[in-house]
């Protein structure tokens, strides 16, 4: 391993600094190059656009000449963005489309909507999240954190699939969190028993997520497919982390990442090449992470096959199809 290589370990195994500002401050000198401007403008959607990293990481994307669609549920909200984003970049392209990614049947008409518009998808970028401070069931009957963060974005990337591969180099990201360490693949999917408490579902859901990006990596198998990566920014100042987890936030604020900095992976992973040769990793601060700290760690395979049939179920029921494997 190189003096780089150990280093890079250290300041996650240390926390504070990998995940704080620290991190990148000291891995920019030594991690992949940036990602050159697109060749035309190719079409990627964010979720959760509106705000935080979503917004971060579409105007990254727009500076490198994409046509970025904004997904959020205002439509106030999106647009205001959306101006923000023509003030920075001012030949920037901006698409809001109003849609609640916790309902099925809105993901469906935000699918279509798209099928009409676009003719392919360079990416899509799953950044819409919440933490309800009690448990609370979407449109179609499930856990909120649950519905917004897993079944939704399954849903969209599923309907999505033709347009991504008519791309020839689609990307589909989900951004985790660093939180997800604190939990592991457990097969009470939708907190049904328990004391329920939105930071922990918070931090199941988005162990799912990276559980699911890694399966859905190996289930997209055929020539052409988009690979499927996931990620964590560290520790960011974004409205996700100080409205719902104000003590921390307050606690750490002098070392939070910017939504910049927490975004640029986001942005590398969908831009650079480097991240097309391989699908179904974990991603930070532009560089492979375990999923585990303990790597001899694993999903419970019989868990993950819990977590695919209840979205595949969840689909099926809501009229999306027959399951993809």
């Amino acid at each position: 391993m190189t003096i780089h290589g150990a280093l890079d370990e250290l300041l996650d195994v240390m926390v504070i600094p990998g995940y704080s500002s620290i991190g990148p401050a000291l891995r920019k000198h030594w991690w992949p190059g940036d990602p050159r401007p697109f060749t035309g403008h190719p079409d990627i959607v964010v979720t959760g656009g509106g705000s935080g990293l979503g917004e971060a990481a579409a105007l990254g994307l727009a500076r490198l000449g994409a046509r970025v669609h904004l997904v959020g549920r205002k439509a106030a909200r999106l647009q205001a963005a959306a101006d923000r984003m023509v003030t920075a970049v001012p030949d920037a392209q901006v698409i809001t489309h109003e849609a609640d990614i916790s309902d099925l049947d809105s993901v469906a008409s935000l699918a279509a909507e798209l099928e009409r518009s676009v003719p392919s998808l360079h990416a899509l970028i799953h950044c819409a999240g919440l933490i309800p401070p009690e448990r609370t069931l979407s449109a179609q009957g499930h856990e909120l954190t649950f519905a917004t963060h897993v079944l939704g974005p399954f849903a969209l990337t599923v309907r999505l699939r033709t347009l991504l591969r008519a791309d020839g180099d689609g990307r589909v990201i989900w951004v985790s969190s660093g939180g997800m360490y604190s939990s592991p693949l457990v097969s009470d999917l939708e907190f049904a028993s328990g004391d329920y408490k939105g930071v922990r579902a918070y931090a199941r859901t988005k162990r799912m997520q990276v559980s699911i990006a890694a399966m859905l990596g190996a289930a997209f198998d055929r020539d052409g497919d988009p690979v499927v990566h996931s990620m964590h920014p560290g520790w960011a100042d974004t409205p996700g982390v100080t409205d719902s987890i104000p003590g921390f936030a307050k606690l750490v604020r002098p070392i939070l990442r910017t939504a910049e900095q927490g975004a640029d992976t986001i942005v590398w992973l969908s831009a650079a090449g480097e991240p097309a040769t391989t699908t179904g990793q974990f991603f930070s601060d532009r560089r492979v992470r375990p999923t585990y700290y303990l790597r001899w760690k694993h999903d419970r395979p019989a868990v993950r096959r819990r977590l695919w049939l209840a979205c595949e179920d969840a689909l099926v029921a809501s009229g999306f199809g027959e399951p993809i494997i």
